[in-house]
């Protein structure tokens, strides 16, 4: 019988191992070469498992590691509000449930600052491009609550790149907005996402079968008729979310608007411009406005961002599916 290549190879010698096997006439050098495989066999499986251990210990250490450091940062934080500084709450990303913007969040960062008795100021740091006029609305009417309830407290939005819709429209409630001369800001409207597939389904000769419970129920469906009724009635909605938003505005920010109706159809412009529109105050970013505006250069963060483990899952990437719905949620009104 003629044996395989590889095992005519391993007659001359165990390539692994370098060592001579017994020759072909020996009756035992079958069970010889069964013990020689099945013996290199158990050494790659305990070099796998060691390899295994050191993999699981390093994740372990470094998900160790990340907890420690954004424990600490907690802790500093504490440690650090007991002298006197300016307290900052960070509004950063698109305002909506369940993100570091939400109200949620925003309100109890807010409560913080506005209770610790160190703070001389509060600064709202803003780079968002608007979201949820629910959400910014319930930070807007906190904010006016804060500022009755500690009158010697001021607050003060600083625009970093965007501070545009829902985010100016918690901007207007501080009694100072500050912007870079490039900023954009402004964008005071509403606007709602939908599409229309209705010609595309005829043109293919599908048939599209939506039952409802209440005559426009189905009022938004992309694949159904939008009528003139369905447009007025939206467009409706629209106009008087519109004018909730408009209202806010007027109240924050009073007689310094020096522009007319174009501030309210959702145009933005230029930190620059927005000045001399009336829909900011001046030029400054957040450690010039704590040094020269509050007299208190420290600033100490007091935004509240995901508990701890919910931090740890984000940066390891298993809140994508979250980010994903954040993002889209077509249908929704935003101020955007």
């Amino acid at each position: 019988m003629k044996l395989p290549a590889w095992i005519s190879r391993l007659k001359q010698g165990d390539l692994m191992t370098g060592t001579a096997m017994p020759p072909t006439d020996d009756p035992e050098w079958e069970r010889a070469l069964i013990n020689r495989m099945a013996a290199e066999f158990l050494r790659q499986q305990r070099r796998s498992r060691r390899w295994g251990l050191v993999l699981k210990f390093a994740i372990l250490a470094y998900l160790l590691l990340l907890s420690i450091t954004l424990l600490m940062d907690g802790v500093g934080r504490s440690m650090g509000s007991a002298g006197e500084h300016t307290a900052l709450v960070k509004v950063e990303g698109l305002i909506a449930d369940e993100t570091n913007a939400s109200a949620d969040r925003l309100v109890k960062g807010l409560r913080s600052a506005f209770e610790a008795e160190s703070a001389k100021a509060v600064i709202l740091r803003i780079n968002s491009p608007g979201g949820s006029p629910v959400q910014s609305g319930y930070v807007f009417d906190e904010i006016q609550r804060l500022r009755e309830a500690y009158p010697d407290k001021p607050i003060y939005a600083v625009a970093a790149d965007v501070c545009a819709s829902g985010a100016y429209y918690i901007a207007s409630a501080a009694n100072a907005i500050y912007v870079d001369r490039a900023t954009l800001i402004g964008s005071i409207g509403v606007r709602m996402d939908s599409f229309g597939f209705q010609r595309a389904l005829d043109e293919l000769g599908i048939q599209r079968r939506l039952l409802t419970a209440g005559e426009h129920k189905g009022i938004l469906d992309p694949f159904s008729t939008f009528d003139d009724w369905d447009r007025a009635f939206i467009q409706g909605l629209l106009d008087n979310l519109h004018g909730q938003f408009i209202a806010a505005v007027k109240e924050g920010r009073g007689d310094r608007l020096k522009g007319g109706d174009e501030l309210f159809s959702g145009l933005f412009w230029t930190g620059q411009e927005s000045v001399e529109l009336g829909l900011s105050d001046g030029l400054g970013s957040p450690s010039t406005v704590a040094r020269e505006i509050v007299g208190a250069e420290k600033l100490i963060d007091y935004s509240q961002k995901r508990d701890l483990w919910e931090r740890v899952a984000e940066r390891v990437g298993t809140s994508l599916a979250t980010k994903l719905i954040e993002i889209t949620g077509a249908g929704i009104p935003r101020l955007r």
